[in-house]
């Protein structure tokens, strides 16, 4: 099992280059339909598979981490500082997003729009999702894998579990079990993790070749450029700074979560999988377990850098030069909207449709970016993932820390 976890990676990426190099030869021999009619399924088979661990997984985990951690004071604390950290760093990445897309503006042609049609869904109110946060029923979240409403079960049975005393502790026991029982699942499905990328990612490339060779190119180059250097500034610096890590040690170790997300398009999906690699990396379980599940729902990351780059590209393509504040608009709206779609389908071009609105921009450019979203998609959910992985192991910096003080108090 060590031996697998420690060649994972390097499994992951050869699958991933193998699949690229198999999409393009079925692109050259005509065949993208039978990637998507016959390699596809194997991948959504085994996406399938994540999704059904997953809910069980994340009640029981969130669970043992309120639990573990005894007190509902500290659980809001945690909870508070990684909320605060979620939306500083999707500022910076829309900013990052801003930055680039205006360097490479000039690279981006005015094209014909005339016949352009995209009906924006409707966005929820921030205040219908704070209400709908809260379910009206136990089993039917897990049904429909609706996160935020699952966190908020497993944070509240953590709670009872805790003012119940010894009377919780079958109850707790019983959680406990649950989870490992699911963990072996878990990683019985993690082991074919290359062969799903490698059925993930072939038909992508066979399907979506002739786009991204297109005039599509540049803006998803310039997408791609501001996701690394988010990935390997912004994490660096917060993880060096605020969670006292080494950088390489921290991308290294996340390297796993970041692939297979790239691979699956799913922050929910890659949860067991991120799960793994922060504690690998040292990270504790009880804050993992709370910390990832909230970020795999509302850290849009990625998805921020991609508003920022979609924005000026639509906005160049009608011939439109946003002003400094309009910008600084889209930064607000994004970063809030991160929040306001949080659990939603389709989050990022709901996202895309209410930043655009926000500014005065004809929401029917995302037609545009329509074609080739599933390529940005590959970007930015890696990048959020890495980010989720970020915030778990700063705020694991921070428990210890602050428990290594009050022990030191202590024996004072």
């Amino acid at each position: 099992m060590e031996k697998i976890k420690q060649s994972l990676p390097l499994q992951i990426f050869i699958a991933l280059g193998l699949g690229i190099v198999a999409g393009l030869i079925f692109l050259a021999l005509g065949l993208a339909d039978f990637t998507t009619d016959f390699i596809k399924p194997f991948g959504t088979i085994f996406l399938n598979l994540l999704k059904f661990i997953v809910v069980p997984i994340v009640i029981t985990s969130i669970v043992q981490g309120v639990v573990s951690l005894s007190d509902i004071k500290k659980v809001g604390t945690i909870g508070l500082r990684t909320i605060i950290y979620y939306f500083c760093t999707t500022a910076f990445a829309i900013t990052i997003g801003l930055i680039f897309a205006n360097l490479f503006k000039g690279t981006y042609k005015v094209l014909q729009t005339s016949d352009l049609a995209y009906e924006a869904a409707e966005p929820t109110s921030f205040m219908d999702t704070i209400v709908n946060i809260f379910p009206s029923n136990l089993f039917q979240p897990m049904v429909e894998s609706s996160m935020l409403q699952i966190i908020v079960i497993a944070i509240f049975v953590g709670f009872g579990i805790i003012i119940a005393g010894d009377k919780g502790k079958l109850f707790s026991d019983w959680i406990d079990s649950v989870y490992e029982v699911f963990m072996v699942i878990m990683r019985g499905i993690i082991k074919v993790t290359p062969i799903a990328v490698f059925c993930l990612i072939t038909p992508v490339v066979a399907v979506n070749g002739p786009e991204v060779l297109g005039s599509l190119a540049m803006v998803l180059l310039t997408a791609y450029i501001a996701y690394a250097v988010h990935m390997f500034f912004t994490y660096s610096l917060a993880v060096k700074t605020l969670g006292h890590m080494n950088p390489i040690t921290f991308l290294k170790g996340a390297l796993p979560g970041f692939l297979f997300a790239f691979s699956s398009t799913s922050s929910i999906g890659t949860l067991p999988v991120s799960m793994e690699c922060v504690e690998k990396m040292g990270g504790r379980k009880d804050v993992a377990s709370f910390t990832l599940p909230l970020g795999a729902t509302i850290n849009m990351d990625g998805t921020a850098i991609y508003q920022g780059v979609c924005s000026i590209f639509i906005a160049s393509c009608f011939g439109i030069d946003l002003t400094f504040g309009q910008m600084l608009t889209i930064v607000l709206t994004a970063t809030l909207a991160s929040i306001g779609t949080a659990g939603t389908p389709g989050a990022g071009m709901i996202m895309l449709a209410m930043v655009l609105q926000s500014v005065g921009l004809p929401v029917e450019g995302i037609a545009l970016v329509a074609g080739v979203d599933r390529i940005f998609d590959m970007g930015r959910t890696g990048v959020n993932v890495v980010g989720d992985m970020s915030a778990a192991m700063i705020i694991t910096d921070y428990e210890n820390r602050r428990e290594a003080k009050e022990a030191k108090a202590a024996a004072k």
